[in-house]
Order: C-alpha cells, then structure tokens, then sequence
C-alpha cells in the first residue's frame, strides 16, 4: 500500500507543480498588463504590483490545475491497466485515489489562505500602489492621450512639457444631475502629495465657472488641493466586505448589526416624537424614504459580511470537488489522453457548477438565501464525484 501510496504522490505533485507554474504565470501576465493597461502604470509601479498580484493569479490558477492534474495522472494509469490490475490483486480503486483526495484537501485550505491573502493583502497592496503612482499615471494619461478621466473628474490639456500642462481643463462632476464645475488657467502642474491623500494643482490665471452658480479668477499662481478620490473615481466609497480578512469579518458582522439596531431605534423614536407632538408632517414619505434606503443598504451589507466566509471556503474546496470528479472520470473513460477527460469533466463545471456558485451568490448578497447556500455547488460536484466512484469501485 505504501508502494501505491508513494507512487500516486509523486507523479501527482510532479504534474500539479509543473502545471501549476505554468498556469500561474499565464493568468500572472494577463493580470498584471490589464492593471498596466486600465491603470497606465510604468515599468517601477509594475514592479511593485508583482508581489501583490501573485495571490490573484494563484487563486485562479490552483482549481484548475488539480483537476488538470488528475485526469491527467489517472487517465494515464488506467489506459495502461493499472487500475485493472490493482483490482485484480483484491484491492480496492480506492487505495489509488485516497492519496490525491488528501492532497487536493491540502490544496483546498491553502486556496482558502491564497483566497484571504488575495482580497485582502494582495488587492490593498494594489491599491496602495496606484495611489502612489497617480501622479506618474496621471502624467502619463496626459502624454499619450492628453486627456485623463473618470467618473468625477475629465481633465484635458493642450500641450506637456515635463512637469508644464499648458492650456488644462478640468471638469469636476460632483452629482450626476449637477452641472460640472470648470476650472481653466493659462499653466497648471501636479504633485502628488501621498502623506495627505491628496492632489496638489498649481494653477496659473485660473477661473472657475460653478456650473451657471458664478464664477471667479484667480491671477497668478494658486494652489487647488484635490482629494486622491476624485482623481480616481472612488470618492466616498467605503471598503467592501470582499476586501476583509476573515480574522476581521467576524466582529464587522457583529459592529454591522448593532448599527442596523441603532438606525432602526432612531427611526423608531423620530417617528413616537413626532406622532406625540402632533407633527405628522415629519411622517411623509418624502422624508422617511432615505432613512429606509439607508437600513436596507445596511441589512444587505450585514448579509454580504455573512456571506463572504463561505464564500472564500466554498472557492477553496472547489479543488477538493475538482478532483472528485476528475479522478473517477479519467479512470472510466481509459484513454491515455488527458484532455478528453478534462474537457468532460470542465464543461460541466462550467455550465453548471460556476452559474449556481454565481446564482446563490447573489441571493445570498441580498438575503433570499441563506449564506450556506453558497455550498450548492460544491454539493452537486461531491454527489456527482461519489456516484462516478462507486461506479469505479463496483465495475
């Protein structure tokens, strides 16, 4: 058993490591130029990014390559009756499979790990990156294209020299119905000030037009500080669940539910005080209607805190599902070629596997279902992986 053991274990690891690096560093590449594209980050920012991109990369790569693995390994074996002949020596097909099913338990809770370092470490790490590279990204926006925008802000130039914007527009959009204000001067440069957040603007001859509000003018140099938010979209927007380790998720839970309980005894007051007043004009709809939008943002939070750890474990222990299905289907179909039974087993899984992973998901977000119902998936994938086994064992 131990020769079996042994057997299974080394060509295993051998095919999933080698694999593994391969398809690391494909998904590494891909994900390292779409930053490099989407954010126009230079070769030192790009630098900087690798070591909090790899968690990414490996997350997506890990699932795939145990299953990849295992087809290949057990294919392999049962086109040249291995299996066969195990069997016909009184022991079990179980004894070749149990090896790479404890691996692939292994390879789960490192995926969770990966998972947890990926969306928290990794995607902060990323973040920290750009914000201080937004003056080099900025600059070079406005180099190549001579524009830079987003969502709040379009800034257009007509020339650069160095660090110079000669002739710069800047429209800040500070609502979506709201006229945008325009700032204008003769010259203007940018400096990045990391320590505060923020965006420092020297303007030369500056006016500002506030949308139709008025305008002013500012002769001579001035100084205009700008939050890090506004030049990247992202003003105002807090942390989301996604981006917490699970070491933090739990008393978040717990701080998210007292909030709601606060919010709902301020309504709940608010609206005693007014009916014992007599001031039921307070009660309108107009007036309560935000208050309700505000708890039913919150309660949807709390259920995405509750729902974000099984969702992290449920992505890990794919691979432990993976392999379930991938190691009885190589051995039934035996055939030496392996992508036959990968693409059998892949096809499935993506057709049905990753649509009720992303279905139970989404109403788990919003409190249809409850947060375990994230496992759905991975329990069709186990059933489906015991029945092909016993299949295996009894024929």
């Amino acid at each position: 058993m131990r020769i079996l053991t042994r057997y299974i274990v080394y060509e295993l690891l051998s095919v999933f490591l080698l694999t593994l690096t391969a398809m690391t560093a494909i998904v590494f590449l891909i994900l390292v130029g779409k930053e490099a594209v989407e954010k126009g980050l230079g070769l030192v920012p790009l630098l900087r990014l690798l070591p909090y991109m790899l968690p990414q990369a490996m997350l997506f790569a890990v699932p795939g390559t145990m299953l990849l693995a295992s087809t290949t390994i057990y294919g392999r074996i049962s086109s040249s009756n291995e299996i066969v002949a195990v069997k016909s020596l009184g022991i079990s097909p179980l004894v070749m499979v149990w090896p790479t099913l404890i691996l692939a338990t292994l390879a789960s809770f490192a995926t969770v790990w990966i998972n947890d370092m990926a969306v928290s470490w990794g995607h902060g790490g990323v973040q920290r990156v750009v914000l201080e590279s937004l003056e080099e990204i900025i600059y070079g926006r406005l180099r190549t294209t001579r524009s830079y925008s987003n969502d709040q802000l379009k800034l257009t130039v007509q020339r650069v020299y160095g660090k110079r914007l000669i002739e710069p527009t800047f429209l800040f959009y500070s609502a979506p119905n709201k006229p945008a204000w325009t700032v204008t001067a003769d010259e203007a440069e940018i400096r990045s000030d990391a320590a505060a957040e923020r965006i420092l603007l020297t303007l030369v001859n500056a006016e500002i037009d506030f949308g139709g509000g008025g305008s002013i003018s500012h002769p001579g140099p001035w100084e205009l500080p700008i939050s890090f938010g506004e030049f990247t979209g992202e003003s105002g927007q807090s942390r989301s669940p996604a981006n917490y380790a699970l070491r933090e998720i739990g008393p978040k839970k717990v701080e998210q539910a007292r909030l709601i309980e606060l919010m709902e005894q301020e309504m709940a007051a608010d609206a005693s005080y007014a009916i014992m007043t007599g001031r039921m004009f307070e009660l309108a709809e107009s007036g309560w209607q935000n208050r309700r939008q505000q708890v039913q943002y919150a309660r949807i939070t709390k259920h995405r805190f509750y729902t974000e750890p099984h969702r992290r474990w449920a992505n890990g222990f794919s691979c432990l599902c993976f392999v379930m299905i991938g190691a009885p289907m190589a051995i039934r179909r035996r055939h030496g070629e392996f992508w036959g039974s990968f693409f059998a087993c892949f096809l499935p899984i993506l057709l049905i596997y990753y649509p009720m992973l992303v279905g139970c998901l989404d109403q788990a977000k919003s409190g249809v279902f409850p947060a375990p119902a994230v496992w759905l998936g991975n329990l069709v994938l186990a059933g489906w992986g015991i029945w092909l086994m016993r299949r295996v064992v009894r024929f």
